[in-house]
């Protein structure tokens, strides 16, 4: 199954390009995802948390960055992982992209999916809206993000008067600066599991919705 999906972020693209090579930063933004070991510069492994309706999803397996390129802000990754119960696996080749204008940036992707076992038949149908959603999630979570990101270096930067105010032991509610001397940023919560019924039922009725669609458009 192929999926294609797109968002904008309000940060230049040279700035957001090198935000989402930092594997590290960006896992928390991710819905149901947790980042387990840092391989190398290039793979990484970690579980997907995943929930359709009443069934409990859990994936193991490894993110592989097999292509990269730094002056087009293009990359492929490929992921496999397997369902920790036994319910099937998937593997997924990931291509994206990114698309500037001006102090925004689009990012694109395409996403070819195969899915084996129980979980291909659970997720029949539902995967292109459920991923479509949680493309958005991701986006607001990268733009809550990099805007925080920035207030913090800003702040950290300059005293109330605009000075320079180095703080070694960091303000009250301000992050402690890091090794570097650029302040450190908290990094978001950690993402709660992909999906619910919630979600699940919103697929399905977009889905349904859509059907009622072409039906009434062929009776026209």
């Amino acid at each position: 199954m192929q999926i294609e999906n797109e968002f904008t972020v309000a940060a230049p693209v040279d700035d957001l390009w090198t935000f989402l090579l930092d594997v590290e930063r960006i896992a928390p933004c991710m819905p149901g995802a947790e980042l387990t070991e840092t391989v190398d510069e290039r793979t990484w492994k970690g579980k997907v948390n995943m929930k359709l309706g009443p069934v409990s999803l859990s994936f193991a397996g490894t993110v592989e960055m097999e292509e990269r390129d730094d002056v087009a802000h293009r990359a492929k990754l490929r992921a496999k992982g397997m369902e920790q119960r036994g319910k099937g696996g998937a593997n997924a080749s990931v291509e994206s992209w990114l698309e500037p204008a001006g102090n925004e940036t689009t990012v694109k992707m395409v996403a070819d999916i195969q899915l084996t076992g129980a979980v291909a038949q659970l997720s029949r149908g539902l995967l292109p809206e459920v991923s479509r959603r949680l493309t958005a999630q991701f986006a607001e979570c990268l733009h809550e993000t990099i805007v925080a990101d920035t207030a913090a270096m800003a702040a950290g930067a300059s005293g109330p008067d605009g000075d320079e105010e180095p703080s070694p032991g960091g303000a009250a509610g301000m992050p402690e600066p890091s090794p570097g001397g650029a302040p450190a940023v908290r990094p978001p919560a950690t993402a709660a599991p992909i999906g619910g019924i919630r979600l699940a039922l919103a697929a399905i009725g977009s889905a349904t919705a859509k059907l009622i669609r072409r039906l009434l458009g062929h009776k026209a």
